[in-house]
């Protein structure tokens, strides 16, 4: 299974938030169901459910990566909790959710590739964020969560749909390769609370182009080496 370091922050960020090894925490009981919006082969549930005990759908438009999602999840030690499901999130989605976590569309408007596939994983082709939110304020519990990954030049056009639909950004984790390095992906968790916004910083590697020990401390129950 493919994978990259800025999903596995964000699987780790939330798979240690719902297990309270993150402040301010959430509390497991209150998240018995969590919906995976575009799984791909399905890194994020299936880094949730090595953490939690929660019910995990992860809904996947493109054939061949929902397939190789639903063998990922067969095989984990945690298939009880995992549920891979084939289709559209706008219309296949058919309950409310107590967190819903998405990685979207990565290059709205940037330069598209001749794959059509890669252009639905990496673009808005096939759900842009105003389109999410939609379906997050469809799909979610009343007193649920959203969270998701973006890069961070799209940041304050996602702040500012989250205003729009009336809802909040409780938090968000902002992320550099490097302390020289500008931020380059965002992590943020909304809801509908009114709250103030914690704000932190994540750097991966320190001057010296060793993990940092905040990126060990997050990753090290996924990273062999760490």
């Amino acid at each position: 299974m493919k994978v990259c370091t800025d999903s596995c922050i964000f699987g780790a960020w939330i798979a240690h938030k719902i297990a309270g090894n993150l402040t301010p925490v959430f509390h497991v009981s209150q998240i018995p169901n969590c919906l995976d919006i575009g799984t791909g082969t399905g890194l994020l549930s299936l880094m949730i459910a090595q953490k939690n005990n929660v019910q995990i759908d992860g809904v996947e438009i493109n054939r061949n990566a929902y397939e190789q999602a639903k063998e990922n999840f067969k095989i984990s030690p945690w298939s009880k909790n995992l549920k891979a499901l084939h289709g559209d999130a706008r219309n296949s989605v058919i309950k409310k959710y107590d967190l819903i976590i998405s990685n979207p569309p990565f290059y709205e408007r940037d330069l598209k590739s001749g794959n059509e596939d890669k252009n639905i994983a990496k673009h808005d082709d096939g759900l842009n964020l105003d389109e999410l939110i939609t379906i997050v304020k469809n799909d979610i519990a009343d007193k649920g969560y959203f969270s998701l990954l973006l890069p961070f030049h799209r940041a304050e056009h996602f702040k500012n749909i989250v205003e729009n639909n009336g809802l909040y950004i409780n938090e968000e984790l902002l992320i550099k390769q490097t302390p020289h390095h500008n931020y380059f992906r965002a992590i943020f968790l909304v809801s509908a609370d009114a709250i103030k916004t914690i704000s932190s910083t994540l750097v991966i590697k320190d001057a010296n182009h060793n993990y940092t020990p905040e990126f060990i401390a997050l990753l090290r129950d996924y990273y062999l080496n760490l």
